[in-house]
């Protein structure tokens, strides 16, 4: 009897094929349907290119030419102010047409529909680390408490600059990634989910369901 239990439960674990994110939407409906997500998943292609080129010439200056910030800054600034100076000097003497803020960057709807997206991506996560703190699924607690040491322990051979641009290399290709290959991925979330609940359940039975518990008291009924 025991033995058809277990069966019945291998069974349950190995039919339970997951999604990733354990949605039904398209990718790009998760990321917000807008500009963002058409950037994530590079279909605008130019601003796409445009905005990794500037995060890696970033990257570039900080880590390798090891640049101050301010000093950076003010550099760019200097180098702007010329150019513009130089551009409106020439525009008049030739009669081009003057230099202009281009629409995109004056554009409010980009950013605030990023901090749209960062603000509701915030208060879903909140609730999330809430529930998985409070040790209801035990699994799920200790995949995040390995995790969160595995980061720590990746973080102390990395500089904060360093990370920071993994992560946005990590933002910037893993969605177009997964939306390719969502069927491939999905299929190895699965498998991978399913050996974890595998060796779970035997270190459950084998360590944890052994420990002593004190008896529980019976609730008083008014």
């Amino acid at each position: 009897m025991a033995n058809d239990t277990s069966s019945d439960s291998d069974n349950e674990i190995i039919g339970a094929r997951v999604k990733l994110f354990g949605h039904e939407k398209p990718i790009h409906q998760l990321l917000g349907g807008g500009k963002v997500a058409d950037m994530l998943l590079w279909r605008d292609r130019n601003l796409s290119a445009a905005l990794l080129g500037g995060m890696t010439v970033i990257w570039f200056l900080f880590e390798i030419v090891e640049y101050n910030f301010v000093t950076l800054l003010c550099h760019i600034s200097i180098t702007t102010m010329l150019v513009l100076f130089i551009w409106s000097t020439a525009a008049d003497i030739f009669k081009w047409k003057p230099p202009q803020i281009p629409n995109i960057i004056l554009q409010e709807s980009f950013f605030q529909e990023l901090a749209f997206i960062l603000h509701r991506r915030f208060n879903q996560l909140l609730p999330m680390l809430l529930h998985i703190s409070c040790g209801i699924d035990l699994p799920i607690f200790l995949l995040n408490i390995v995790s969160l040491y595995i980061l720590s322990v990746i973080g102390s051979y990395f500089s904060f600059v360093n990370l920071l641009y993994i992560g946005f290399l990590c933002v910037h290709t893993l969605p177009i990634v997964y939306e390719r290959y969502e069927e491939e991925i999905n299929n190895w979330v699965s498998d991978m989910i399913i050996v974890f609940r595998k060796n779970y359940r035997i270190f459950k039975k084998n360590y944890l369901n052994r420990i002593p518990r004190g008896p529980v008291k019976p609730k008083k009924t008014q």
